[in-house]
C-alpha cells in the first residue's frame, strides 16, 4: 500500500486557501455579464477561459473579484495566483502552490516543481482556481526551453517538455488567464473560451470615477461625464486620474483636472504617467497606463516589426476611421508598394508575386495589432478605428525612440496622395478624408518638401480658416508671394474669409492677389480708384487669363454681391466672362457659372428680365455639357424656377 509521502502529498493536509496577493476592492464595478461568462466557462469540468484586453482595461480587476466570488461559493475551493509574464515567474508561482498545499518533496533540491504540482492539481479531489495573470506572451508556455531550477544544487538548466504540459485537464479544476493578447489566449483555451474585455461603458465608467474620488473633491456630474470620455473610459488611467485629483485635492478639481489634461499632448502624458491609488496590480508591472501600452509596443516591435511600423504611422491618423488605403505603404513615386511596374510576362508573375506577398504581409501586421486590441475594425472591415490614448502612447513612445519625425513625415506623404482637390467629383472621398486633414493641421513637418505636402493636404481639404491660412503661409513663405500655389492659398483664405462674413480682410487679400504689384495697404484706394490707377496691370492680368487670378477676381466679384455692391460686382464679373470666353470657350463649365453669377448680379440691381433670360441660356447649356443631375445645374434650375415665380408675383402685385 502506497504512503501518503509516495503519493506527493505529506501526511498533514492543510485547509483549502487562497494564493491572491490582492485584496478585495471594494470600489469593484460589475461590469455587465463578463464575470457570468467567466464563470460559465471555469464552471465547466476542466474549464478554461481567457481575459483579453488592452492594457490598463481591467482584466486583472476581474480575475481577482472573481477568485473572491468563488470562495465566497465554496470555501473548500483551493484558489492559486499565478504570476505569468515569464518562465521564472510561472515556476515561482508553481512553487508557492507546491508549499500552500504542502506538496512531499518540494524542498528537494532536485525536485522537478512543475511536475510535483502538476501532478497534485491533476490527482485532488477538492474544487481548485488557478489564475495566470498577464500571459501577455504565452511562448515561455508553448516552447520547450531551458529552465533554471532557483533551488538547484548545481543550478543547472534542465530542458523540460513545453510548460504549457504542467497545466493539468483536472476534472476537478479550472484555469483562467489574462492576457493582452488575443494569439497567446487561443494557444492555452479554446476560442469559446475567450472572454474579450473592452474599455468600460459610460455608466460604469461614472461610477468607477465617483467611487475612486475622495469625498472632499469638488466635482459634478457634467464634469465627471466629460473625464471619463476624455480617458476613453479606461480603468486604470480613471484610477490614476482620481488619485491625481485627490491627492492634489482642495487644489485640483475634476474640472481643473480636465482643463490640464486637454492642454497638450505634452501635458496628458505627464497626467497619465502618474503612479497612485490602490489599483490592485502586478507588483512589476508599471501603473501609468502610457508605459504598460509602450511595453507592449516594444513586445511587438521585438516581435514583428513591420507591425510596429504600422501602428506608428497609425497614431498620426483621426482616430475614429481610418481608411485601409491611407495606410498601405506607399513607394517615393507615389504608387502603392505593391502596385504594378511596366513589363512583360515574367515581370507580370514578379508583380503578381510582389503583390500577394505585400497583401499577405499587411493583413499579418493588421491581425497582430488586432490581437492586442491596438486596433478595430469599424462597420466597414476596410476602416480602422484606435483609441485615442493608444496614439498618444505611440508617439511618445515615437518621440523617446527619434523616430517621431520619420513617421509624421510618411503620415503626410500618404495623406498628400490621398487626398484629393474640392471638386464635385471628389465630395464624397473629401468628406472621407477631412478628419484626417483636420488631424493634419497640428502635425507640421520639419522637412520642406514634406512642408509642401502638408500645406497642399491643408490647401485640398480646407472648410476651415485655420487650415486654409496656414496653407497659405507655408506655401508664401516656402515658394513665394506670386507662385501659383501661394495665389491658390490666397484665394481659398479669401473664400473662407468671405463666408464667415470678415469682408474686409477678404477684400485686402483677393486685391493682393489679382493685383501683387500694388501695395495691399493701399486697398481702400484701390477700391475707388482700380480702374483709373490701376488699368494697365489689371489688363496684364486678364489679358494672361491665369485660373487662379480668374478664380480670385470671381470670388471678389461674388464678396461684392454678398455686401450689396451689385455695381461693382457687374463690371468685374464682365471682364471674367470676356477673359474666360477668350482663354477657355463660350461655354466651358467655368465660364458658365460666371455668367449665372452675372445673372445673380442682374437680378441685384433689379434687372428681372435680363437674369431670367442670361439664367435660362446657362442653364441650357448646363444641361448639355455637364449633365441635368450636376449640381451646377440643380443651382442654376432652382434660381431661374424661384426668379420666374418672383417676377410673377411682381407683375401680379403692379
Amino acid at each position: 500500500m502506497r504512503s501518503t509521502e509516495q503519493a506527493g502529498v505529506s501526511a498533514s493536509r492543510p485547509t483549502s486557501s487562497s494564493t491572491v496577493p490582492f485584496q478585495r476592492d471594494p470600489d469593484f464595478v460589475d461590469r455587465g455579464d463578463l464575470l457570468s461568462r467567466v464563470d460559465e466557462r471555469c464552471s465547466q469540468p476542466a474549464g478554461r477561459a481567457a481575459l483579453v484586453g488592452l492594457g490598463g482595461v481591467g482584466k486583472s480587476q476581474l480575475a481577482i473579484e472573481y477568485t473572491y466570488r468563488t470562495r465566497d461559493r465554496s470555501l473548500d475551493t483551493w484558489v492559486f495566483w499565478v504570476h505569468a509574464s515569464n518562465a521564472t515567474r510561472f515556476e515561482q508561482g508553481y512553487r508557492d502552490i507546491a508549499h500552500m498545499v504542502r506538496i512531499a518533496g518540494r524542498d528537494d533540491p532536485k525536485a522537478d516543481i512543475f511536475k510535483l504540482v502538476h501532478d497534485w492539481l491533476r490527482e485532488h479531489k477538492g474544487k481548485w482556481l488557478m489564475i495566470l495573470d498577464n500571459v501577455d506572451d504565452a511562448g515561455f508556455l508553448i516552447d520547450s526551453q531551458p529552465v533554471e531550477q532557483s533551488q538547484s544544487s548545481d543550478s543547472s538548466r534542465q530542458v523540460l517538455r513545453p510548460l504549457r504540459e504542467y497545466l493539468p485537464q483536472s476534472q476537478n479544476g479550472s484555469i483562467l488567464i489574462t492576457t493582452r493578447s488575443r494569439e497567446s489566449a487561443l494557444k492555452l483555451v479554446e476560442q469559446n473560451g475567450i472572454v474579450m474585455v473592452d474599455p468600460m461603458d459610460k455608466a460604469d465608467a461614472f461610477e468607477l470615477l465617483d467611487k475612486k474620488l475622495e469625498p472632499t473633491v469638488q466635482r459634478n456630474d457634467e464634469d465627471n461625464t466629460r473625464l471619463v470620455a476624455a480617458l476613453e473610459r479606461m480603468p486604470l488611467a480613471i484610477v490614476q486620474a482620481t488619485a491625481y485629483i485627490s491627492q492634489m485635492a482642495p487644489r485640483c478639481s475634476v474640472r481643473q483636472y480636465i482643463e490640464e489634461f486637454q492642454k497638450s499632448d505634452r501635458r496628458k502624458s505627464s497626467l497619465l504617467n502618474h503612479e497612485g491609488g490602490q489599483l490592485r496590480r502586478d507588483g512589476e508591472a508599471k501603473n501609468s497606463i502610457i508605459i504598460t501600452w509602450q511595453l507592449s509596443f516594444e513586445h511587438i516591435r521585438q516581435a514583428r516589426p513591420s507591425a510596429a511600423d504600422l501602428l506608428s504611422l497609425m497614431s498620426f491618423f483621426d482616430p475614429r476611421g481610418i481608411p485601409e488605403g491611407l495606410v498601405r505603404t506607399r513607394s517615393e513615386d507615389g504608387r502603392q508598394a505593391d502596385g504594378n511596374r511596366d513589363g512583360g510576362a515574367e515581370d507580370d508573375d514578379d508583380d503578381s508575386q510582389s503583390e500577394s506577398s505585400e497583401d499577405d504581409r499587411f493583413e499579418a501586421d493588421v491581425q497582430t495589432l488586432r490581437n492586442f486590441s491596438f486596433l478595430t475594425l469599424g462597420a466597414n472591415p476596410t476602416v480602422f478605428e484606435m483609441h485615442k490614448l493608444v496614439q498618444l502612447a505611440t508617439r511618445k513612445w515615437l518621440e523617446a525612440s527619434e523616430q517621431f519625425e520619420r513617421w509624421k513625415q510618411q503620415y503626410v506623404s500618404n495623406l498628400y496622395i490621398e487626398v484629393p482637390t474640392g471638386s464635385y467629383e471628389n465630395w464624397a472621398k473629401c468628406a472621407t478624408l477631412f478628419p484626417h486633414v483636420q488631424s493634419a493641421i497640428s502635425q507640421r513637418p520639419k522637412d520642406r518638401d514634406s512642408l509642401l505636402q502638408w500645406a497642399s493636404i491643408l490647401f485640398n481639404g480646407a472648410c476651415a480658416l485655420e487650415m486654409s491660412t496656414k496653407a497659405m503661409k507655408t506655401r508664401e513663405t516656402l515658394l513665394g508671394q506670386e507662385d501659383e500655389a501661394t495665389l491658390s492659398s490666397m484665394d481659398m483664405v479669401g473664400t473662407v474669409y468671405n463666408l464667415v462674413g470678415r469682408w474686409k480682410e477678404a477684400e485686402k487679400l483677393r486685391l493682393k492677389h489679382s493685383q501683387p504689384s500694388v501695395d495691399v495697404s493701399e486697398s481702400r484706394a484701390m477700391e475707388s480708384g482700380r480702374r483709373a490707377r490701376g488699368a494697365k496691370t489689371q489688363k496684364k492680368v486678364f489679358d494672361d487669363g491665369h485660373p487662379s487670378t480668374l478664380a480670385s477676381m470671381t470670388n471678389l466679384a461674388s464678396m461684392y454681391g454678398d455686401q450689396g455692391r451689385w455695381k461693382e460686382a457687374e463690371e468685374l464679373q464682365l471682364q471674367v466672362i470676356e477673359t474666360q470666353k477668350r482663354v477657355l470657350s463660350d461655354d466651358h463649365p467655368d465660364t458658365l457659372i460666371s455668367i449665372c453669377n452675372l445673372a445673380h448680379t442682374f437680378k441685384g440691381l433689379g434687372k428681372y428680365d435680363d437674369a431670367i433670360v442670361l439664367m435660362q441660356e446657362c442653364y441650357e447649356k448646363q444641361k448639355g455639357i455637364i449633365g441635368p443631375d450636376h449640381p451646377d445645374t440643380k443651382t442654376s434650375e432652382e434660381a431661374l424656377n424661384r426668379w420666374r415665380m418672383e417676377h410673377l408675383r411682381l407683375d401680379a402685385s403692379t
